[in-house]
């Protein structure tokens, strides 16, 4: 796949919008998930075991509304998905996977964030990796990463070697440059963050440029608790407002809400409220989208599997939560469930999502936050918008029943939503999200400043999109 391909349309920020659109206009959300090439779904590419299942399963996610899988080059757990081996020797099992990899998402119309680095595996298993000196490698520690030159290197070769192999692919929707990036891979110390950034940011976007003639969005993703548990250290500017980046990203794992969920409204508001911090924290309109996130506490620490029914609702409060806080597409989920995959009740949930963006035009959202300007009582309001769009999710307020889900047993009751728009005539649009459907569709005046709006009676959630029309 060296060289530019003409296949799907490259993705890029929309113009003067906190959104994404393609090459050709259309609007793009992320929908999707964190995967890997050592998971069920994807496994059968390793030797080409079964490319036409994998093309089935591709396509099923399409159908499904997934637009984009978050994805590392290798899966560093075990020594047979190495992506070098020796280091700086590229394995071509695991470049024929890839190859097959970016020819299926081309054909089915799925793109990839894709970093080059599978941190957290390379620490776990620093012993075994190829980069360890003591394999033969450029790297002494992990806690040296982002500050030995060799590693560098290292890093840079890496990524010119998927540019060239990948990188002319609308299927590369955009460069997570550092996964994780983190004080510890620099002797507990952030001050290089920037400057590393910097250097690798340039490396990509020169190379991209000088062979395509143009490049694909970049960011670097950090841990999100890391930001309050280390506030002493420079990690906010490089990873919001950094200038050689093109969109914001955390991994959302709120502790004791999101990472260990006994309910599925606390995950929900947890996510709201990091949105909205997050959306402070950026001076310049980008995008901002969680690139990880799930119960990773009970799945990895407590050793358990939340029930699907349980799972499925959280899912997709989580996704809604983020949508109509500012966020771009419905954040990205990493599985952590027996098996490592998606239940078919989460992908219910993105197509219902992917089918309600068309709602809004996105290209011209100039969204901000709106959560502290509306009031739904009774009822936890989470809404972005700007004077003459909004998106606003309701979730009704204290109405769990003993299993921490949402009681289905209660009689339908309609909110009373006020939200700041600009004087005029709007559309409003209820939105089931677990049915993915329209139920009620209606024109609305707008006075002082004020949309105040009663909506339809509804027993546990309801999505609105709001247009001016005219």
């Amino acid at each position: 796949m060296t060289g530019a391909t003409a296949g799907l349309p490259w993705i890029e920020v929309a113009a003067g919008a906190p959104y994404f659109c393609d090459a050709t206009g259309a609007p793009w959300h992320p929908i999707g998930q964190n995967d890997s090439l050592d998971w069920p779904e994807l496994a059968p590419l390793f030797r080409r075991r079964d490319l036409p299942a994998v093309e089935r399963h591709l396509r099923w996610l399409k159908a499904s509304g997934v637009t984009s899988l978050r994805l590392m080059l290798e899966d560093a757990r075990g020594r047979h998905r190495f992506l070098e081996r020796p280091a700086g020797r590229f394995v071509p099992a695991m470049v024929q996977v890839w190859d097959d990899l970016f020819a299926l998402c081309e054909a089915v119309g799925l793109r990839i964030l894709l970093t080059p680095l599978d941190t957290f595996w390379m620490w776990m298993r620093w012993a075994q990796h190829p980069w360890n000196r003591a394999n033969g490698g450029p790297l002494a520690s992990m806690r040296e990463a982002l500050l030995c030159a060799e590693t560098r290197a290292a890093v840079k070769a890496r990524l010119d070697f998927a540019i060239h192999r990948w990188g002319g692919s609308g299927a590369l929707f955009a460069w997570d440059l550092w996964n994780e990036i983190h004080p510890a891979h620099a002797g507990d110390n952030a001050d290089c963050f920037g400057e590393v950034i910097d250097d690798l940011s340039h490396h990509v976007r020169e190379l991209e440029r000088r062979l395509y003639g143009r490049s694909h969005p970049q960011t670097v993703s950090i841990y999100g608790p890391e930001l309050r548990w280390k506030p002493d250290q420079p990690m906010r500017d490089p990873v919001f407002r950094h200038p050689a980046l093109d969109f914001a990203t955390i991994h959302i794992y709120r502790e004791r809400s999101i990472d260990d969920p006994r309910n599925t409204v606390g995950p929900a508001r947890a996510m709201g409220d990091i949105v909205r911090e997050c959306l402070a924290e950026i001076t310049d309109g980008r995008p901002f989208l969680d690139t990880e996130h799930g119960p990773i506490h009970s799945f990895k620490d407590r050793r358990r599997t939340l029930p699907e029914p349980f799972d499925d609702e959280y899912f997709r409060h989580m996704a809604w939560a983020h949508l109509a806080s500012g966020g771009a597409g419905g954040g990205m989920r990493w599985p952590n469930r027996h098996p490592h995959v998606l239940t078919p009740g989460m992908r219910t949930a993105q197509k219902a999502m992917a089918d309600f963006l068309p709602l809004i035009d996105w290209c011209r959202l100039r969204r901000r936050n709106l959560a502290a300007e509306s009031r739904a009582r009774n009822h936890h309001l989470f809404a972005c918008g700007d004077d003459r769009q909004a998106v606003a999710w309701l979730l009704r307020a204290r109405s769990l029943d003993g299993e921490g889900r949402m009681r289905r047993d209660v009689p339908p009751r309609s909110a009373a939503v006020a939200l700041p728009l600009a004087a005029g005539t709007v559309q409003v649009t209820e939105w089931d999200t677990a049915r993915g459907q329209i139920v009620r569709r209606s024109v609305q005046q707008v006075a002082d400043g004020q949309l105040r709006y009663e909506t339809s009676p509804f027993i546990a959630d309801l999505a609105l999109a709001i247009v001016a029309t005219g």
